[in-house]
């Protein structure tokens, strides 16, 4: 089969073994997936991962290697999948709560022990899977993981109603946090660098500033998800005395912070990752959320080497490939 590939060096390669389901594994074969920011940084070396990238995707099961007539439903279902799953020991606390992020024998597509959905097909386990409702297109279903990633935030904090919330960063990663609390109702304010990429939010009804234009008064939540230094340290500035910083972004970086700020205002720090993937297509399903604007190019496998090309370039938010 055709899969995109890092070893060492990003490359299609034409003849990559086909995957076998093992018992209670269902095989996809995949319409659509999407270039994380963490597909790339595994190209410079992030996670020691070599193997086919990826982990977004869309697609429909073909087959499934089960005696469970349960099991056996999924074929001919047009599914996404959470991209990790545990080791189901029984004494595994992570397992037992099916929280199989946190597992320290996980699996992780794309990422960890496990090949990635940019292949014509994919093998994962029928209990990590969501059927995608009709009316949930298949460009709007591969944003399920990041969509619950963003959801996660909620299933972690409680926001109150009256709280006034920050998200700063107009990345993927900001616009999908900053739609997704506003689907929730709650009182977010979007703030970054690019009208371009604000008009995106504010078009769906988020109220937006340029980060020039800010006055910078202080929140009860703040999300930080510019993946700097500096926006760190703005985002622990903005978060009011008691108030909560959320980083949903991991900033790698060699600079000194200064981290006082966040004992002297009472500061909670909340770190938020991977999320669940049922509110996610809820929020889909009932035209919450609308990613249309996100997607900056579509190439097919053959032309994988230069999607992620097209995926480096600041002015592109999206890039899908159809496989």
């Amino acid at each position: 089969m055709k899969a995109i590939v890092f070893d060492n060096e990003l490359k299609l390669d034409n003849n990559y073994p086909k995957p076998t389901p093992h018992k209670g594994e269902a095989l996809i074969k995949i319409k659509l997936a999407g270039i994380c920011n963490t597909d790339y940084e595994i190209t410079k070396g992030y996670m020691g991962y070599n193997g086919i990238l990826g982990h977004e995707f869309v697609g429909v099961v073909e087959d499934v290697n089960s005696e469970n007539s349960e099991d056996k439903k999924w074929i001919g279902k047009r599914v996404v999948a959470e991209i990790s799953w545990g080791c189901n020991d029984p004494n595994c606390e992570w397992c037992a709560k099916k929280n199989y992020r946190h597992c320290p024998n996980r699996h992780t597509i794309g990422i960890w022990k496990k090949d990635g959905c940019m292949a014509e097909y994919l093998t994962v386990p029928t209990n990590i899977l969501f059927e995608v409702p009709e009316n949930v297109t298949d460009k709007q279903a591969v944003f399920v993981e990041p969509l619950a990633a963003a959801c996660e935030i909620l299933e972690q904090l409680h926001i109150e109603p009256t709280s006034k919330v920050l998200v700063l960063g107009d990345g993927k990663l900001g616009l999908t946090t900053a739609l997704t609390l506003n689907a929730y109702n709650l009182d977010v304010l979007l703030v970054g660098k690019h009208q371009n990429k604000l008009d995106i939010a504010k078009a769906q009804g988020v109220k937006t500033e340029l980060l020039e234009n800010f006055n910078t008064e202080q929140y009860d939540v703040v999300v930080e998800a510019t993946g700097s230094a500096s926006g760190f340290e703005m985002s622990m500035a903005l978060t009011k005395p008691r108030g909560t910083l959320v980083l949903k972004s991991t900033v790698a970086t060699g600079k000194e912070l200064n981290l006082a700020p966040i004992v002297i205002n009472e500061i909670t720090v909340l770190g938020s990752r991977c999320g669940q993937f049922g509110p996610a297509l809820r929020l889909l399903e009932n035209k919450r959320i609308d990613f249309t604007p996100f997607i900056s190019g579509i190439y097919t496998i053959d032309k994988a080497i230069d999607a992620f090309e097209a995926n480096k370039s600041k002015e592109n938010l999206k890039i899908l490939i159809k496989i």
